[in-house]
């Protein structure tokens, strides 16, 4: 089995390394591939390709890079079926999301690509005579973009294609445990038109070629998308050179169903927002409250919704509604913060164990109740199939739960009554509010979090905008 190489200045290239990772299937615990921890000379090597592509890219019209953006798009979608393929083998993921999610990249291509006349300054006017104040938009530079494991295309989507269509270059550095989506992309750019050096790739370690990303002076982005621990570090890394950090961190969404609630609506939406992606999902529906007036019958219906699910190898079953969580390691940890919640009083309505299978770090889909609000059940990211339900009994008890933690990424809100509605929308301390819907975001809206959840944002205009830098141009004329 061949170690996959670096992509660096439009060539591939053989890392020196000595420290070798090995790249796990989750549903088999088979080995699929390996990398390279590249060296710090070797990512310093992709920066300074991203560095000396970026004057040559920079200079390009927009539609010329609109149209290069969009080719990557069409190849992308060429071989689609192959991308989902090595989206299950490596992450996990069930057939029908795998699907969607490669679906969406292919998307995202294609919708910053259409950006290339859009992408505009301003004229503004001047306190001075025979003077015209302009600004214009221009790329930031060359970005470092670090990408999770549990959304490894989407998420690329949203770093390259972005980084692309706004004239910046970009290192892309995978997931250690998600890299093979990643180098079959390379593949992809390197079959392309794509100048050398506009698009790197390096793998490895967050604590090492993370690192040098961050701290490096000629990148002047950082954008990752990942744990909070990880974000810390980055930012502590760019601080040493002001680098700007484009952070999409960790969650703890609240869900609110109240006494005017759809009750199966609520428990079809909510059962997808915590399931989706095994649980691994930062808009992931963490936690429940619903008012005391339907929790019987909610609690109930949920149970019963849970229990229907089935898990196994996506690419054995494709019907198959939840596949296994990452690693061993972080199955343990779900599991370990499930026997705690229990050890606390919480009450476990159904799953609490990992799931019985010959192979794979599979967990039950689990229930718990009789949670408190100051539990870690309740405070801290599960990442995991695993929702604590709380009953609640005024709207104003409600918002003042759901706003009691340090995430601030997504909430939901079920009620057919508007004006709770309107107030959830008001009140809420969330980037983001879904009202009646399950938690997905759209590649046109605007994703962000406040407090730890993280800085900056990404998707439609206002997501392009953290790729530029705004130049101001005082231009003084003479009349005759």
């Amino acid at each position: 089995m061949d170690t996959h190489q670096l992509y660096i200045n439009g060539s591939y290239m053989k890392s020196t390394s000595d420290e070798i990772i090995e790249v796990v299937n989750p549903s088999t615990e088979e080995v699929i591939s390996k990398i390279a921890n590249a060296t710090e000379e070797e990512t310093n090597q992709a920066i300074e390709a991203a560095h000396e592509a970026q004057k040559s890219w920079a200079k390009k019209t927009q539609v010329e890079r609109g149209k290069l953006v969009r080719d990557l798009g069409q190849r992308l979608e060429a071989n689609k079926q192959h991308f989902v393929e090595l989206l299950i083998e490596e992450q996990g993921k069930d057939y029908e999301l795998a699907n969607g999610e490669v679906q969406t990249a292919i998307d995202y291509f294609y919708y910053m690509s259409e950006w290339a006349r859009r992408i505009e300054g301003e004229i503004v006017p001047s306190d001075r005579p025979n003077e015209q104040i302009y600004m214009q938009r221009k790329p930031i530079g060359v970005v470092g973009g670090i990408v999770p494991w549990n959304f490894p295309v989407f998420i690329l989507a949203r770093k390259v294609a972005t980084a692309l269509i706004t004239g910046c270059t970009i290192v892309l550095k995978p997931s250690q445990q998600t890299p093979n989506t990643a180098v079959a992309f390379t593949k992809l750019v390197d079959e392309s038109e794509l100048p050398a050096g506009v698009y790197n790739l390096v793998t490895g370690k967050g604590s090492s070629v993370g690192n040098v990303l961050a701290s490096h002076p000629k990148v002047a982005m950082v954008t990752m998308t990942g744990s909070v621990g990880a974000g810390t570090k980055v930012m502590e890394a760019a601080a040493q050179n002001m680098t700007k950090v484009n952070l999409e961190l960790g969650g703890k969404a609240p869900a609110i169903v109240t006494k005017y609630a759809d009750i199966d609506l609520a428990v079809e939406s909510i059962t997808e927002s915590r399931l989706t992606n095994n649980g691994q999902a930062c808009t992931n529906a963490e936690r429940v409250y619903v008012h005391e007036d339907v929790s019987e019958e909610f609690i109930e219906k949920l149970k019963k919704a849970f229990n229907e699910k089935t898990y196994g190898n996506p690419l054995e079953n494709k019907k198959a509604d939840i596949g296994p969580l990452i690693s061993k390691d972080h199955l343990e940890g779900v599991h370990e913060m499930v026997q705690r919640a229990l050890e606390s009083g919480a009450e476990l309505l159904t799953g609490g164990q990992p799931a019985e299978t010959d192979k794979g770090f599979f967990y039950e889909p689990t229930l718990l109740i009789n949670v408190q609000q100051d539990s870690e059940i309740i405070q801290e990211e599960i990442f995991g199939p695993v929702l604590p339900i709380m009953t609640y009994q005024s709207f104003d008890q409600a918002i003042e739960w759901a706003n009691d933690s340090k995430y601030g990424l997504s909430s939901s809100i079920y009620t057919e009554n508007v004006h709770e509605a309107m107030r959830a929308a008001d009140e809420l301390l969330f980037g983001e509010t879904f009202v009646n819907r399950e938690n997905f975001e759209a590649i046109q809206g605007y994703h962000a979090g406040l407090r730890q959840s993280g800085l900056g944002g990404t998707d439609g205009k206002h997501g392009i905008g953290d790729f530029l830098v705004t130049h101001t141009v005082y231009m003084q004329f003479k009349q005759d």
